[in-house]
């Protein structure tokens, strides 16, 4: 039979059918998909072929996973040379961003652009909790706005308390399978309660000590929501470490770099410390933001990716 994973919780996956039927899943040895060393082989999202081991019960073994068109990937947390992978089969990513309780750093915004962008995932900026920001916070949140709107990226200011431009979400989720993510605390959990009110998921307060959320989401699970959508809630993320991605591809993957680097004098430019360099020269015109651009160079430097130096060309 085959079946959408919707839930993972550790070695069992709730699968259902194209008939609505639940089946509790665990898989077949130690295989591993697509060639990915993976503490969950097996994702929210992924589409499956299982077999059925106990009809009354409704139990299942899952015998293979379909090849998937992308999926959105980072470093375990408790095994660094591991990965885990947070969902599959993605149309979109609403990547929720706080000023405080929590704060979203703009580099953790573009880890998960990055990783996005490289899987073909379009990733939409939703601003959070409006209703309690600060001056201080606004003017944040202006700033980024104005950065990655220039970049090229749908971005939201929504409040969940309030009920401001939840519509809009709602509209461009229709039809579609979409991922939220973010730091936990953010908000995530709680527009999804929004969107359903009869899903009611566990949501909780901000450690006013440290200002991060407590993970009350502590795995993947997709829901069905009006006009087609799909939402996948996901663990709130700490670190976001990019996997696979070659040194010399980083650039492509911020929209502004990309841009511009064919105006570069070499070919395989990495606008760090090369000559002639037409990204550093928008960076000194503020034709590039700084902080895009600070973001950039600290994923170059990183020991994130597989990295690959050649010569100039």
């Amino acid at each position: 039979m085959k079946g959408l994973v919707y839930k993972s919780t550790g070695n069992w996956y709730d699968v259902h059918t194209d008939s609505k039927v639940v089946y509790k899943c665990n898989i077949k040895g130690k295989f591993r998909s697509l060639g990915i060393k993976s503490t969950n082989p097996v994702a929210v999202g992924d589409r499956v072929v299982f077999e059925v081991t106990d009809e009354l019960d409704l139990k299942g073994l899952i015998v293979k996973i379909e090849n998937r068109d992308n999926y959105i990937i980072r470093k375990s947390v408790n095994l660094s040379k591991q990965t885990h992978i947070i969902a599959s089969n993605i149309d979109c990513c609403f990547l929720f961003v706080t000023p405080s309780n929590p704060q979203t750093s703009s580099l953790f915004i573009d880890r998960i652009l990055v990783s996005t962008k490289s899987y073909g995932i379009e990733t939409v900026i939703l601003f959070n909790k409006t209703d309690i920001y600060s001056e201080k916070d606004d003017e944040l949140i202006n700033n980024l706005n104005n950065i990655y709107k220039t970049a090229g990226y749908k971005t939201l200011r929504i409040s969940v308390k309030k009920g401001t431009n939840i519509d809009l979400v709602k509209s461009l989720m229709k039809n579609k399978v979409s991922v939220f993510t973010g730091h936990s605390g953010v908000g995530k959990s709680s527009l999804i309660n929004n969107l359903d009110p009869s899903l009611n998921l566990r949501t909780s307060i901000i450690s006013e000590q440290n200002e991060q959320g407590q993970h009350t989401t502590t795995f993947a699970e997709m829901f069905d929501l009006a006009d087609g959508a799909k939402i996948i809630d996901s663990p709130g993320i700490k670190g976001f470490g990019l996997i696979d991605i070659d040194k010399n591809e980083i650039g492509g993957y911020f929209n502004e770099i990309a841009k511009l680097s064919q105006n570069c004098k070499f070919n395989n430019c990495l606008h760090n410390n090369e000559p002639s360099c037409a990204v550093k020269k928008a960076v000194d015109k503020n034709e590039i933001s700084k902080s895009r651009y600070n973001n950039y160079l600290s994923l170059l430097n990183s020991d994130d990716s597989n990295f690959r130096i050649d010569n100039y060309q």
